[in-house]
């Protein structure tokens, strides 16, 4: 079965809510009713801030962003982190990143800061899939206890959702730390606010790291390039973590290096309860660019391999509607899977 078809067969699943939630596999789709906006989330929607002629910016953000901006980056200001927003360079329905110029707290020139959305702006897809086996964070990155605020977080009131959102942003940001300290290629994060990561910045004053995807290579460069994917993959295993959304879209290339980002939505190998079938979508999303570079990829065996040389066991996470009856690989991992 090639990428293409996998990678449609799993899309279909995050669409339609299909990935189980309670580690059984799959179920049936359940209908979802549209959250209203609260009052307080309608204000803020329709609300500005005149403070930009105040900050002075070189960046002039658009009035609908320009409060929420202030607010996320006022603290790295004020702790001189940095010292100017130089630019936009990334747009995105979760978050939106920034580039910098830093203040003195870092010797780096430049910064990339990233920037939550509003919480009820926000679109993450099938959120519920990922939370799962990952502790609720306060904004200082220690587990919450306190069955009062946990019982918020569940029940999704507004206090609740603003742990959520504070719980999402950590969980990126003690990645970053994790892999960054472990030598994966990844930005090396500074420092974390209530709504944003400062992070170092891949790129120049004029143009930013292009995404993997927009990047035309040869053959040989791709099987390189193929490789030490893997390897920051491998890292990332090791330390019992699953990217949860990799693909070319979020791998970074500049200067013949790649850099691996956005990890709000990581998940855990031993907690998760669709952990390896998780991965096998991450691997497979990844083989398609791979693959259109002429990489010989094979996504099944691959993520199989992989897994299990990092110390995991593969039982009962292929699900036969990923398989092609016809093909001998997805034969062979059927059987494999049976007698494990």
């Amino acid at each position: 079965m090639d990428s293409n078809s996998t990678l449609n067969f799993y899309d279909q699943l995050d669409d339609e809510g299909m990935f189980d939630e309670g580690g059984k596999g799959f179920r049936n789709p359940r209908p979802v009713r549209p959250k209203k906006l609260s009052a307080t989330d309608q204000v803020f929607v329709h609300s500005q801030n005149d403070n930009r002629s105040a900050v002075g910016f070189t960046y002039q953000p658009a009035r609908f962003e320009e409060g929420w901006l202030l607010d996320s980056l006022g603290y790295f200001l004020e702790q001189k982190w940095i010292s100017d927003v130089l630019s936009r360079v990334k747009g995105g329905k979760e978050a939106s990143v920034y580039l910098c110029r830093s203040g003195t707290q870092v010797a780096d020139k430049l910064l990339a800061v990233k920037v939550f959305r509003p919480r009820m702006l926000r679109n993450l897809k099938n959120d519920r899939l990922y939370l799962q086996g990952r502790d609720v964070l306060d904004e200082d990155g220690r587990e919450i206890l306190d069955l009062g605020m946990l019982k918020a977080h569940h029940n999704r009131t507004m206090y609740g959702e603003s742990i959520r959102h504070q719980s999402w942003i950590m969980h990126e940001y003690q990645t970053l730390k994790r892999l960054f300290e472990a030598g994966a290629a990844v930005p090396r994060p500074y420092e974390t606010s209530h709504n944003a990561i400062l992070m170092d910045y891949i790129g120049d004053e004029t143009f930013a790291a292009p995404t993997l995807n927009t990047v035309d290579m040869d053959h040989a460069e791709a099987e390189q390039v193929f490789e030490h994917v893997l390897g920051n993959i491998r890292v990332m295993l090791q330390l019992g973590l699953v990217h949860g959304d990799l693909s070319a879209y979020n791998i970074l290339f500049w200067q013949g290096q790649v850099t691996m980002i956005d990890f709000p939505q990581v998940i855990f190998t031993r907690r998760h309860p669709s952990a390896y079938r998780i991965f096998q979508r991450d691997i497979t999303r990844l083989c398609t660019y791979f693959e259109s570079r002429g990489v010989n990829c094979r996504p099944l065996s691959l993520a199989t391999d992989l897994w299990k040389e990092a110390g995991y066991r593969v039982k009962q996470e292929i699900h036969p509607a990923a398989l092609d009856a016809a093909d001998p690989e997805s034969a062979r991992l059927w059987r494999e899977n049976q007698q494990e």
